[in-house]
């Protein structure tokens, strides 16, 4: 299954792009739903302000769904939706458009990523506490073992654990525990006879990230591979080895992709993808790549093109494909797996006796634990330990022609984009029998409380015209909302100590002993973008250095931020975000600052941002702007001194 993962500004927009993607030979979709839609909110929400439309597809209503799928028959499609929080209400949209279209459910074939545990420890797209989401999980997988018997109704997802910090040894631990939750919780629920356990293991996908690392990340899968027969085996009792296959897909290292010297993401992609196809015992059944230039931003529609195609040299030009396993019986790979094994079972034996993945997320210990894997990961960066070709060593380079139409090179979205989806959800809600949405609510509602399997309810609300943020509003009253713990304050991060922190830190002291306080920073992250790692880093960092840290996790108001900094009378505040909503929600925290009679306090930003945007954000009144190339966290630190003193004229 060869995909590309896409979707932007509109339904309507993103059609005519998936239209154009399997024209060009690309044998299934793959979804990105925009962040509003993945957290459950509508486009007119505040929060969504900045969002809608960037990072993915908005899709408010069955009439997005429509037009999303418009010409694609849903019968024949294989399609990925990478959705989560809200996964139960996008598969109710799907099979709701389905149907219209005349599709009998049970052809359906695809994917709901639908892992919620990882969204806690990395992603940051949860809504609801760890309790009701993954009883939403356990209802979706016994709906669609009786009714869409082709669906994977939840793939689990290490990949962002990976992005997170995760070694491939907690990599296959953390991604282990959330299937053994998953599948405990659907065979406790009474929903699936144990006779038909079988059946529901067949359906649990995986969705794996592959890094630059060739030979670990071989071994890593053929380990997984292993350890998910073995588990399927012993502890559910499935006898037939089909059912017990380990099936996964993989999106390749997109947070290892640069920003310097962008032209180096393609052989990193090329060798990533490597890695999870030469071993055919453990050969990925889907993969999508990224662009090569998606550490600058959305790529373009031929950037999209040209990693499809180096799938399909792959596929069509090599014989990579044609032999069996030819890493069998290598005592170098074998010692490999052997060894990666051992340490993922610890690990597995490690959560399983604090109650499973549901209370190692809940005590905090496995995002600490990616938290200080990560930590360590930079320190060997920052030393030089490891290497990144173009980033800390060979950094010499000539201009790259890729890169000589500037923005240009990368797809921007229209601002009036927003605007125009705004308008129609408005318009929509105007337009429908609003008896009949209430009482579709009001079921939802109702089940929500008895302990009804909730899809039935999530259908008929989307058949009536139900929009995402009602059907999500509905939810959080009955189940309420969770604030994940952010791992920064259990964090560790050994090894730190050197000449460049001493400095910086004997830095933070005497600028505090010149102001007569501690100096404090704010890191917050406003918007919905809940890619965290960045600012736990920041955060640990600024920690170590000597900076009292105030940070209050992810998908924050900018008068949220502003409040918190205002009452912390912080010294300066550090915002981060990778969703490309910078240029509307950073200025909003500088206005609100000055607004609250604090506009002495200098604001940063780091984050995926354009040099065309980082200008425009410098003129807004941001003191400095970080991107990907500024890897050196103790440097950062440096400057954010700079800057505190530059702001207080010492």
């Amino acid at each position: 299954m060869m995909r590309t993962y896409a979707g932007h500004s509109s339904a309507a927009a993103s059609n005519a792009l998936y239209r154009r993607n399997l024209a060009k030979g690309q044998t299934g979709l793959s979804v990105a739903f925009d962040l509003p839609t993945q957290t459950g909110y509508d486009s007119d929400h505040e929060l969504a302000r900045g969002e809608v439309g960037k990072v993915g597809v908005p899709i408010a209503h069955i009439g997005d769904m429509r037009q999303l799928f418009d010409q694609i028959p849903l019968a024949t499609a294989n399609t990925s939706m990478t959705i989560n929080a809200t996964a139960m209400w996008l598969l109710s949209l799907y099979v709701s458009v389905a149907r219209e279209q005349g599709a009998d459910p049970g052809t359906l074939a695809g994917t709901t990523q639908n892992d919620i545990i990882k969204e806690y420890l990395s992603r940051g797209t949860y809504v609801f506490p760890p309790g009701p989401s993954l009883r939403l999980i356990t209802d979706m997988v016994a709906w669609t073992v009786a009714n869409v018997p082709k669906w994977n109704p939840i793939n689990v997802c290490s990949y962002h654990l990976q992005e997170a910090g995760a070694s491939p040894v907690q990599e296959i631990a953390y991604a282990m525990c959330t299937a053994i939750a998953v599948l405990d919780s659907v065979r406790d629920s009474g929903q699936v006879p144990q006779e038909r356990m079988g059946e529901v293991v067949a359906r649990i996908s995986f969705f794996v990230n592959a890094g630059v690392r060739f030979v670990e990340e071989m071994c890593k899968m053929r380990a997984f591979a292993q350890l998910w027969d073995e588990v399927t085996r012993d502890r559910y009792g499935v006898a037939d080895p089909k059912q017990r296959r380990f099936r996964y897909g993989v999106q390749v290292n997109s947070l290892g992709l640069t920003e310097a010297q962008p032209e180096n993401n393609v052989q990193r992609i090329v060798l990533e993808m490597l890695a999870v196809s030469l071993s055919r015992n453990a050969r990925a059944r889907a993969i999508q790549l990224p662009a090569w230039n998606e550490a600058l931003g959305l790529p373009r529609p031929w950037d999209q093109q040209w990693a499809l195609r180096m799938q399909q040299v792959l596929a069509y030009e090599t014989d990579l494909l044609e032999y069996e396993d030819i890493f069998d019986g290598s005592t170098v790979i074998e010692a490999k797996v052997e060894e990666i094994l051992a340490g993922a079972r610890e690990e597995i034996d490690r959560v399983q006796g604090m109650g499973g993945a549901v209370a190692a997320v809940e005590s905090g210990y496995m995002k600490s634990a990616l938290v200080s894997s990560l930590a360590e990961r930079r320190r060997r960066l920052e030393a030089g330990e490891d290497v990144i070709v173009g980033v800390n060593k060979f950094d010499t380079t000539e201009p790259s022609p890729l890169q000589a139409e500037g923005a240009s090179s990368i797809e921007t979205i229209d601002p009036a984009v927003e605007k125009q989806a705004v308008d129609a959800v408005q318009n929509w809600r105007a337009g429908r029998d609003s008896a009949a949405v209430d009482a579709a609510l009001i079921r939802l509602r109702d089940d929500a409380k008895s302990g009804e399997n909730l899809m039935e309810a999530s259908i008929a609300c989307a058949q009536v015209g139900v929009t995402t943020g009602e059907w999500s509003a509905a939810l959080r009253e009955a189940f309420g909302e969770y604030r994940a713990p952010t791992g920064v304050s259990a964090a560790s991060a050994a090894g730190e100590a050197g000449e460049a922190i001493a400095a910086v830190r004997e830095r933070v002291q005497q600028t505090g002993r010149d102001l007569g306080e501690r100096l404090r920073m704010l890191v917050g992250k406003p918007g919905l973008d809940g890619h965290s790692n960045g600012a736990e880093q920041v955060a640990v960092r600024a920690r170590d250095v000597g900076f009292e840290v105030i940070y209050q996790g992810i998908r924050l108001t900018p008068a949220q931020i502003v409040a918190a900094a205002v009452q912390e009378d912080v010294h300066v505040v550090g915002l981060s975000i990778l969703s490309g909503s910078h240029l509307e929600v950073v200025p909003a925290v500088v206005e609100g600052l000055r607004a609250a009679g604090a506009g002495d306090i200098p604001v940063i930003v780091g984050g995926i941002i354009p040099p065309e945007d980082a200008a425009v954000l410098v003129e807004r009144g941001i003191a400095r702007v970080f991107t990907p190339k500024d890897y050196e966290l103790t440097q950062i630190m440096d400057e954010i001194v700079n800057v505190v003193r530059e702001a207080h004229e010492l």
